[in-house]
């Protein structure tokens, strides 16, 4: 299929928060578990606040491995150092793994928030395409996956359930036809604090990419700082990561990589042993 028209990535760069800065001095596949906090005391969930070398994102699921180590996931462009319109994971440079990654709380524009965490950079899709000698187009364009393992001390505040919604119930596999139910928390700086838009949902437009990436559109769309959110379908399966947003051919259409794709390339080429996708401690609701 046919890449999509110019897109820009989602992530609130150094610049923007230096600017901003300057302007004001169990069911439903839930699964139990005692090694997470309870998902209501919980400070490392999905939707967490991630900043990395002055970038904000905002982190989509949780991960772990065959040693217990626990992963927050985020789009692999968050730690990139090109533009926001240099989406190419196989052409742009991007910050090192061992990069520090800080978890925050209640950030806005006008004020930091508190920290809640602290991790260092364990994966990233960009640097690994390149590594690796990637050359197919959709997957240079789309696949845009990191990993941020959360430090050992903070282990314990972590909770896999996505806020509003619960889950994730697994991991959905297929396509996402146009018309589709999605469900997304962003957690954008911008957003001045207000939680109450950070809940979302939208419908799919279709796939892009020979089906690497999703499009969406969402009230209220993605933003800048939203970028690496998670998105679930309909049955709470996770589906994809937000990437970017249309420029054109249809401007606020979001494009969502799917994690399908992303995770499998992860596990092949990440060396990070047994790397799963935890479920949430919470039942799905979707719409309630």
């Amino acid at each position: 299929m046919k890449l999509s028209g110019p897109r820009k990535a989602l992530v609130l760069g150094a610049a923007a928060l230096a600017t901003a800065a300057a302007a004001v001095s169990t069911p439903s596949g839930a699964v139990a578990s005692s090694r997470w906090a309870p998902a209501d005391k919980a400070t490392i969930t999905p939707g967490v606040q991630m900043f990395t070398a002055g970038a904000q994102c905002t982190g989509n699921f949780v991960f772990t491995d065959s040693l217990g180590r626990v992963y927050v996931g985020y789009a692999a462009h968050c730690a990139g150092k090109g533009a926001a319109t240099d989406t190419n994971g196989c052409k742009t440079e991007s910050l090192p793994v061992g990069t520090k990654v800080r978890f925050e709380s209640g950030g806005t524009y006008v004020s930091a928030g508190t920290l809640v965490g602290r991790g260092r950079l364990a994966y990233s899709s960009w640097r690994t395409m390149q590594a690796v000698g990637t050359k197919d187009g959709a997957t240079c364009a789309y696949n845009d996956l990191a990993l941020v393992r959360v430090a050992k001390s903070f282990v314990s505040h972590v909770n896999p359930s996505v806020p509003d919604f619960g889950g994730p119930t697994g991991i959905r596999k297929d396509g996402l036809p146009a018309g589709d139910q999605v469900y997304t928390y962003g957690n954008s700086i911008l957003r001045a604090g207000v939680t109450a838009t950070s809940p979302k949902t939208g419908v799919s437009t279709g796939d892009d990419g020979n089906g690497w990436s999703h499009n969406v559109y969402t009230v209220s769309p993605g933003i800048p700082g939203d970028s690496g959110s998670g998105f679930l379908d309909s049955d709470g399966r996770a589906l994809g990561v937000l990437s970017t947003i249309a420029i054109a051919p249809t401007p606020g259409e979001n494009g969502v990589g799917d994690l399908g794709r992303e995770l499998a390339f992860a596990q092949q080429y990440s060396g990070i042993p047994g790397l799963r996708l935890v479920k949430g401690t919470e039942p799905f609701v979707g719409l309630g």
